[in-house]
């Protein structure tokens, strides 16, 4: 579970794990597939199962595990500029945990922000997106924490914020304005598996929390699709940009089929593309282990999103086009593809992917289906933002792990011997070849972005700056 000169804006910055999470429907728009049937008041155990999923789905192990920690036992540090926030201990352990919450006591702090002691949390738990979840969900949660998680005595550092903004009670005023006050309420115009996917995303899956910009006050700019067309518009946070998750041309979700962002959360990876950063982590250990109905209701909803701030684009979706049949290995055609393979550099940037990208991503940039990610209109390449693509380069990231796609592949850091200027050059030309069409990076921003790193991407930066 999960900036500004106000305390909120500080805080929701810091929510470095982005999740794209989902849960399960009130009953009023839940589908009939029985991946994971309502518990039955004389079930407990069902209803512990169930309560694991949504666990799953809202992707709480991440923010609230450290570091060889025990599972959900919180210790997990959040950095920001007024503090470091340090996630707490959720197991049913008595003295450390949450161990002496009552069902009420539960769902008031997840749908109100507030602990057992009536102290106010801040927003880097995303309970203004808790707020929608049904009373059914929240029950399920909590018999999962208090029956099927394992106490752990973990007691952990104080969240301890900088003056003024360690003083809780300035969330009084934050929460009048920005809790939405009720659980979803479906859409009657819209179809049952769109209102699912709607309260999947908006709900638990607080997908809104990284891809939507936020305004002074630390509070999404737009929390649903009524709000108009900044609702998952993209968002940089934690040194990442966050894409948008909206029907749009490159890089939206535009050129994605519904089946395959469901392979996408499913997987990590597609035959064009690859989780990286943060949401590699959402991937491992939330989305995979999703069903595919409740990934396909999510899929269904983002790609009802227009562009024009409409809301939906329309609840009914074409079907993608089929699959083109796969032709004969041509030589290649296109220019840039052309120029590498007759031994030209004579571009900026060529030379550096010539020596340190070629030879997994190809010359042609069409790297190996589902092992080295294309580079050729890839939605990450022409992101808007080239925040994510600078930080990959200088240090490195690694695909998911799941059970349908185990290799945990990785890329290495290029931030040890490669210049700000070298990075700019390189990038630049990846975002301008094979069909891409994105703008330039400056040197200015790589300095940025490797400005935020640690070490390992610093290391012997500087020296090999003089020397060029």
């Amino acid at each position: 579970m999960k900036r500004s000169s106000s305390l909120a804006f500080g805080v929701a910055a810091a929510i470095g794990l982005a999740a794209f999470g989902a849960a399960l429907m009130p009953p009023a728009v839940q589908a009939r597939d029985g991946a994971v049937p309502a518990a039955a008041p004389d079930a407990p155990d069902a209803q512990v199962i169930r309560g694991e999923y949504l666990a799953r789905a809202g992707d709480c192990i991440s923010c609230h595990t450290r570091a060889q920690g025990a599972p959900f036992a919180g210790g997990l540090p959040m950095a920001t500029p007024f503090g470091t926030i340090v996630s707490t201990n959720i197991t049913p352990d008595r003295q450390h945990g949450i161990g002496e919450y009552t069902q009420e006591d539960f769902a008031r702090a997840l749908r109100k922000g507030r602990a057992r002691d009536g102290h106010y949390l801040y927003p880097a738990m995303p309970y203004a997106n808790f707020a929608r979840l049904s009373d059914d969900d929240l029950a399920a949660l909590y018999a999962y924490f208090m029956k099927g998680v394992k106490p752990a005595a973990q007691d952990n550092p104080r969240t301890d914020l900088k003056w003024p903004y360690r003083m809780r009670w300035l969330m009084a005023g934050w929460n009048l304005l920005y809790l939405p006050g009720r659980p979803y309420q479906p859409d009657t115009k819209q179809t049952a598996e769109w209102n699912r996917g709607a309260y999947l995303v908006q709900g638990l899956g607080h997908c809104s929390a990284c891809h939507t910009p936020r305004g002074f006050a630390g509070a999404e700019k737009a929390s649903t699709e009524r709000d108009g067309g900044l609702f998952l518009s993209g968002a940089v946070i934690d040194g990442w940009y966050a894409q948008p998750l909206r029907n749009t041309a490159a890089p939206g979700l535009a050129g994605w089929s519904t089946q395959e962002l469901v392979e996408y959360l499913k997987t990590g990876r597609t035959a064009h593309t690859a989780a990286f950063g943060p949401l590699a982590q959402v991937v491992t250990n939330s989305t995979q282990h999703l069903s595919r109905d409740d990934l396909g209701a999510v899929a269904a909803y983002l790609k009802s999103l227009g562009s024009d701030g409409s809301g939906p684009a329309g609840a009914a979706l074409q079907p993608p086009a089929p699959a083109p049949q796969s032709k004969p290995s041509q030589p290649p055609t296109d220019p840039t593809a052309l120029a590498r393979r007759s031994g030209r550099t004579d571009r900026p940037g060529a030379l550096v992917y010539v020596n340190n990208c070629a030879a997994c991503h190809r010359s042609d940039g069409q790297g190996a289906s589902r092992t080295f990610p294309t580079l050729a209109r890839n939605s990450a390449v022409a992101a808007q933002d080239p925040t994510s693509l600078i930080r990959i380069v200088l240090q490195g990231s690694s695909m998911p792990y799941t059970a349908q796609a185990p290799s945990e592949l990785g890329m290495p850091g290029f931030g040890w011997r490669l210049t700000d200027r070298n990075v700019a050059d390189l990038l630049t030309f990846v975002r301008s070849s094979w069909g891409n069409r994105a703008g330039a990076v400056t040197p200015g921003q790589v300095a940025q972005v490797r400005s935020t790193l640690g070490q390992s991407a610093s290391t012997d930066a500087a020296a090999l700056q003089q020397r060029r």
